[in-house]
């Protein structure tokens, strides 16, 4: 089990790599917003569909998986709606609550598949696939349902932010391989290669634009808000998911891949949401700043703790 640390040392290098280039203004700012871009749209697509029009779907958990991963993220939500109600939203305000919604449930899948992939190989990519299938439409339209219902201003202009989510290429990618693997399909001859190969681009450049976007200086300030984003992503979480799991008879590498993928930090997504639609985007960086320092050890414990049962 302690060759599960050193097996995701590469993915937070890379993190820190990013960061330090950023500082160092090796290259320029622009630079990183078409990384963004580029990794976002173009290449984690085409390693979902190379890895899922490929992978051997039969056999696999994948209600279980779904499950453990739906009603955890559903449980949380529903927890940050009773606390809404209890005084925090009003305490916070409407743009920090919704900061701390999100913070709670949305996940950073470019660390994820880059964990799987140095711990489990294709296997890991798959597991971590079927997840992203299912948490990413829902965290999405729960974190713009949230800035609809608690911050003033938006229920006239929100709704229009729902149609693109539908559009998301992470969910589009996913389903793509999924049908050329339900077909026998495959991919095919000269396009298959060529995914492949902008596959292999999507884990570095992806992380190293996670690192450039850490904010460290955001921390500062942040209040206990911060503590209660932390703990919620990278334990309450993955803790009810684990459990969730367990109970659907997930165990080993299908468990590992299910509670490390719910205890991964914040996305950086979640500062685009937060600026766009009024949200407190100062404290929405500090959240995916923290919770990703952290990760780097948080994580590595839950993967061990899993693979052992």
């Amino acid at each position: 089990m302690d060759q599960i640390p050193g097996a995701l040392a590469p993915t937070f290098l890379l993190i820190l790599l990013g960061y330090a280039l950023r500082r160092s203004e090796f290259v320029t700012t622009a630079f990183w917003v078409s990384a963004e871009k580029l990794t976002y749209f173009i290449l984690f697509p085409s390693l979902l569909v190379a890895n899922l029009a490929e992978a051997r779907l039969a056999g696999l958990p994948v209600a279980a998986i779904a499950g453990a991963h739906g009603l955890a993220i559903l449980a949380v939500a529903t927890a940050a709606a009773i606390a809404a109600g209890l005084g925090w939203r009003a305490r916070l305000g409407g743009p920090a609550f919704t900061s701390l919604f999100q913070s709670l449930i949305r996940p950073n899948t470019y660390v994820g598949l880059a964990a799987a992939a140095g711990l489990f190989g294709a296997a890991g990519v798959t597991l971590t696939a079927i997840g992203i299938a299912l948490v990413v439409p829902l965290v999405n339209v729960l974190c713009v349902l949230a800035m609809l219902h608690w911050i003033d201003g938006n229920r006239q202009t929100g709704w229009r932010t729902i149609v693109p989510l539908l559009k998301n290429p992470l969910i589009l990618a996913c389903l793509t391989g999924i049908a050329l693997n339900a077909g026998d399909a495959g991919l095919p001859p000269i396009i298959g290669p060529f995914l492949k190969i902008l596959g292999q681009a999507a884990l570095p450049i992806g992380l190293l634009a996670v690192g450039a976007g850490l904010d460290p200086a955001a921390i500062r300030g942040g209040g206990r808000v911060l503590t209660v984003a932390a703990l919620g992503k990278l334990v309450v979480l993955p803790l009810l998911t684990g459990g969730l799991a367990f109970a659907f008879g997930l165990r080993n590498v299908e468990l590992a891949v299910t509670v490390m993928y719910a205890g991964l930090p914040v996305a950086p997504n979640a500062y685009v949401l937060a600026r766009q639609m009024g949200g407190d985007a100062r404290l929405m960086a500090a959240m995916i700043s923290l919770t990703t320092l952290l990760a780097g050890a948080t994580l590595p414990l839950w993967g061990t703790l899993a693979k052992g049962l």
